[in-house]
């Protein structure tokens, strides 16, 4: 797993709405966790796991205030660079109340169980950047009716048409690999000139914490109505995440959060283009496989007519644990 730059952090800090969300759950769940009766006498204790610069640490601060609740922060991360950034935030803001961590989550000894969990690893298909892998190494720092922010995500798909982005996929063949290799990984973009053949159909979701070690990996088949003639280059993922409660945030198109910014979507493409006409259907297969080294998706369609399995046992695209 590769550590994000500098100018990645600050995009992401920049989003209005994502932060004001991760404020509010975790606002919800301190007074959820702590009566009004106890709030002199106890002493929340908040890991934000994957703290990077610390927006999240900032998030739970403010919320802990504006609910006048105490709590110790453990803010663990594992870029080096970003964790020089937390610990001077340690050294000149926060103080006492936030532990700065400079560790991989799944790896570190914690002093004592945590009562929140908060994290944002997830990414445009929810689960493509091992946020289930993350947590489930994490959740063991939480204690046994502690509370996991985000609580679940679902990843979404949609059948869609779009030549200009098939042919710019084509245009990144490498002549050193396999000339379908383009075709065998998913890409995030920011869908232009596409056409939604059908709506969104929730595909996988994952729950946090994992108390029944759930596996993570998943299979699927979907199926949509054609209402045209068209052709399909692919599929439009998307994703939803309930952080706690009535606190949730959507990149799905009809319940995209207003102004958030964070994720665009990701495109899954096929290898050949495939003619649909009205009043026929197309059916995906998704697949999400998990080994001891790597996760990656296989998918494939079976109507109007089949196609091989793209990416199958990941020879073209992994993601490294």
């Amino acid at each position: 797993m590769d550590n994000l730059e500098s100018q990645t952090y600050e995009t992401f800090e920049k989003d209005p709405i994502k932060y004001v969300k991760y404020e509010e759950a975790v606002y919800h769940a301190l007074l959820d966790r702590v009566p009004e009766s106890e709030k002199s006498s106890t002493t929340t204790v908040v890991m934000v796991v994957g703290a990077g610069r610390g927006p999240l640490v900032r998030a739970s601060l403010r919320a802990a205030k504006k609910a006048n609740r105490k709590i110790k922060v453990f803010a663990v991360e594992k870029n080096p660079n970003a964790v020089i950034t937390l610990e001077n935030m340690q050294c000149y803001e926060w103080g006492d109340q936030v532990t700065v961590v400079s560790c991989d989550m799944r790896e570190w000894t914690a002093p004592e169980k945590a009562d929140i969990l908060v994290s944002e690893l997830l990414g445009s298909f929810g689960d493509n950047e091992l946020s289930p892998e993350c947590l489930d190494g994490a959740q063991k720092y939480l204690k046994d009716d502690g509370i996991s922010i985000p609580c679940s995500y679902t990843s979404w798909l949609a059948p869609m048409q779009c030549p200009k982005l098939h042919s710019e996929v084509r245009a990144t063949r490498d002549k050193d690999k396999h000339p379908d290799t383009c075709f065998e990984m998913p890409y995030v973009v920011r869908l232009h000139n596409c056409h939604i053949l059908s709506e969104p159909v929730p595909v996988f979701t994952f729950t946090h914490p994992n108390r029944g070690d759930v596996s993570n990996e998943r299979y699927g088949s979907y199926s949509f109505e054609i209402s045209m003639n068209t052709v399909l280059h692919g599929f439009a993922g998307y994703f939803d995440t309930v952080l706690y409660k009535e606190s949730v945030l959507s990149i799905v198109p009809k319940t995209h959060s207003p102004g958030m910014f964070s994720w665009f979507p990701i495109y899954f493409p096929l290898k050949t283009p495939v003619q649909v006409t009205a009043g026929s259907r197309v059916t995906v297969h998704m697949w999400r496989r998990v080994s001891s080294k790597n996760v990656w998706y296989e998918w494939t369609i079976s109507e109007p007519h089949p196609l091989n399995i793209h990416n199958a046992k990941g020879r073209s695209y992994t993601i490294g644990l």
